[in-house]
């Protein structure tokens, strides 16, 4: 949850941030300052980062787990130690962490294991991932797509049924169907921890809970809590979770998947070929036990350097202070916007939990339009459906304009987006 026993940061302290994010620093949209509302989608990156991704190209540039010359050894160390980093960062050891391309492909890759599980391979928590006819597989009508589509496709591989818990009309998870959707033949609860729409928190105690009650797995989207919040991943009592790096200040092209190891060591890798074996014959490969066996071919190295930096510059911050500052700002975006004539706020109401993240309605104006109206006034914002469209659904909307927030947003940031937004329907002639 959002911390409320730590200030959140000043006004002071984010305006000094923001001399380390270039693009921040001068950047104009339409003649005007660029006030960047966007950070759900990506996040900018500071001048750590860049440099850290700049000076591993350099002047340590080499294939790891490879080459015995020092420059191997050097990258191969670089790599190793940002997994540290970046493990240690979301409460994890280092083998429980494996490094992929994005978010969505460790989704992927925990639903290809569920349709994989080989015997005699992975030993007795193997089993845990034997999916078929009769069984469930559980996600909620909250999801990002890249938390329902691989369980689509599991379902249709492997004749599992799929079911969801439903949500209020809040876009908040019923929880009460919950304890109804969940049961003995469910074998694994894939939900997320923050809305990507709402900025809702999700109660991860509760369906832990009634996960474990059933035996079954969960999967964790955390691709808008750990950028955000103080998260320990095992301390959740989820056992496998996913987040990507760009998200959080990092470069695009590395997420990271984590899981017990247990269960990492009994899932079936999702590529194949170099860098992930320990012998090779004609007939038969042997694997490397996770979080290696994973991670065939050459990797995103630099990245993975680079990663580690934003977690660096990250944790210099303060995660309880980011998320006390992303608290306040998420009020004041809630709080705003319910001040407004037709404008719907989507999500749970001021004063309730969130993330800096607020999505809108604007009646008689479709979202697209919107975002028009704001970019001409240099305000960047999300519009359409968020890939979340059977949330949408579910609310009786088709699109909507989301504005989220992070470390370096201003309350000017936030209150610009609000006084341009106040004049939208207006500007369409529909107010009144």
């Amino acid at each position: 949850m959002p911390s409320t026993t730590v200030p959140p940061l000043t006004d002071a302290e984010v305006r000094a941030l923001r001399q380390d994010f270039p693009l921040l620093t001068g950047t104009e949209v339409m003649g005007v300052p660029l006030v960047y509302l966007d950070s759900g989608a990506t996040a900018q990156k500071p001048l750590a980062v860049l440099d850290a991704e700049r000076e591993f190209y350099l002047h340590r540039n080499a294939a790891v787990h490879r080459g015995a010359h020092t420059l191997a050894v050097e990258a191969t160390d670089a790599y190793e130690e940002a997994r540290r980093v970046v493990a240690g960062f979301v409460g994890a050891g280092e083998r429980e962490l494996v490094w992929t391309s994005n978010a969505t492909e460790g989704l992927n890759l925990i639903a290809y294991a569920f349709s994989n599980a080989t015997a005699g391979r992975g030993g007795q928590a193997a089993e845990r991932f034997r999916l078929g006819r009769g069984d469930e597989i559980v996600t909620t009508e909250a999801e990002h797509h890249a938390n329902l589509i691989p369980w689509q496709e599991l379902a249709a591989r492997t004749g599992a049924s799929l079911r969801w818990i439903p949500v209020d009309g809040s876009g908040q998870l019923d929880l009460e169907a919950a304890a109804r959707v969940i049961g003995e033949r469910t074998k694994v609860v894939a939900f997320s921890h923050v809305s990507n729409v709402t900025g809702a928190l999700t109660d991860v105690p509760a369906l832990v809970g009634l996960a474990r009650e059933a035996g079954a797995l969960t999967v964790l989207d955390a691709c808008q809590s750990v950028p955000h919040l103080p998260v320990d991943l095992p301390g959740l009592g989820v056992d496998l979770a996913v987040f990507s790096g760009h998200k959080m200040l990092g470069p695009t092209g590395i997420g990271a998947l984590w899981g017990r190891t247990e269960l990492l060591d009994a899932m079936p890798p999702f590529l194949t070929g170099g860098s992930m074996i320990t012998r090779v014959t004609m007939e038969e490969a042997e694997y490397l036990p996770a979080p290696t066996r994973f991670e065939a071919g050459t990797q995103r190295i630099a990245q993975t350097v680079a990663l580690a930096e934003a977690v660096r510059y990250l944790q210099a911050v303060g995660m309880e202070r980011v998320a006390a500052h992303e608290h306040a700002l998420g009020q004041r975006l809630a709080e705003g916007i319910a001040e407004l004539e037709g404008v719907r706020l989507i999500g749970p109401p001021p004063g309730t939990e969130r993330v800096g993240l607020a999505a809108v309605d604007v009646a008689g104006v479709h979202a697209h339009d919107v975002g028009q109206v704001l970019d001409a006034a240099g305000v960047a914002v999300r519009v359409g459906h968020h890939c979340a469209q059977p949330l949408h659904r579910a609310l009786g909307l088709t699109a909507t304009t989301r504005a989220s927030t992070y470390l370096y947003t201003t309350t000017e940031d936030v209150d610009r987006f609000l006084a341009e937004l106040a004049g939208v329907r207006a500007y369409f002639g529909v107010a009144g």
